[in-house]
């Protein structure tokens, strides 16, 4: 066990082992996260009353629901960021975006169209939660091949998955990086995808975790998570987005 499995089994947590969250829908206005400008404010805070102090916000972009760009994004991102600043509230944030895994995505990638990412050259990808793409393989593929590093989000989500393991395992072997949500740790989506988060953590599939936190009612279910039996299993050597808490 980590030490901060150690530590997480002897005392209840009320502020995040990490600081900085790499997938949620903090902006507003843009996909189904936030609605206002004001609801983002009212998150902003609720992310640095548990410990948080910078946050990558991601929204969807899907072709035909959320056609969002980099300038559509980067607008809202300004105005809250402005709005922060304005309040004193200490969150500084940064964004990506949350591709959805489909003709559009290879278009842009084919055409060499520079992708929105977080770290350097991860770009944050999704599909349908019922069925694989077929060509999801070739696709991180593709994704590597044009020099970028493809980090499936909540596989913990995917129905796909809860059916067929070695179907994730394989998928995983590819290079491509896994991020958990965090919520999937108690439950929240569904009892199979508790037990399918429970088994990518004992077998050490993960790099990343994140919130995906579309509402403040996300955020306030987080410190049952953080003590949770099944998240003091984690293996924090292997999280890349940890930013070690002072105790």
């Amino acid at each position: 066990m980590s030490f901060f499995g150690s530590f997480f089994s002897k005392h209840k947590l009320q502020y995040s082992p990490l600081t900085w969250d790499m997938h949620d829908h903090l902006l507003f206005g843009l996909d189904d996260g936030s609605e206002s400008l004001e609801n983002s404010v009212l998150m902003a805070k609720k992310y640095v009353e548990l410990g948080y102090s910078h946050i990558t916000c991601t929204p969807h972009i899907i072709t035909d629901f959320y056609p969002n760009t980099k300038e559509t994004i980067q607008e809202k991102a300004l105005i809250l960021q402005g709005e922060l600043q304005k309040q004193s509230i200490p969150l500084t944030i940064d964004f990506a975006a949350e591709y959805f895994l489909d003709v559009s995505f290879i278009k842009k990638l084919k055409e060499n169209e520079p992708l929105l990412t977080f770290a350097g050259n991860h770009v944050l990808v999704e599909t349908g939660f019922l069925n694989m793409p077929k060509n999801l393989h070739d696709t991180f593929f593709e994704i590597f091949s044009h020099g970028f590093i493809p980090v499936l989000a909540h596989p913990d989500r995917y129905v796909y998955f809860h059916s067929n393991f070695e179907l994730a395992e394989q998928v995983f072997q590819t290079g491509a990086k896994f991020q958990l949500n965090l919520l999937s740790f108690i439950g929240y989506y569904s009892a199979m995808s508790k037990k399918f988060v429970e088994w990518l953590v004992e077998k050490k599939y993960y790099h990343f975790l994140g919130t995906d936190a579309h509402s403040i009612k996300h955020l306030d279910l987080l410190p049952k998570v953080w003590n949770s039996k099944a998240f003091s299993k984690i293996d924090f050597d292997r999280v890349e987005n940890l930013k070690k808490p002072l105790f």
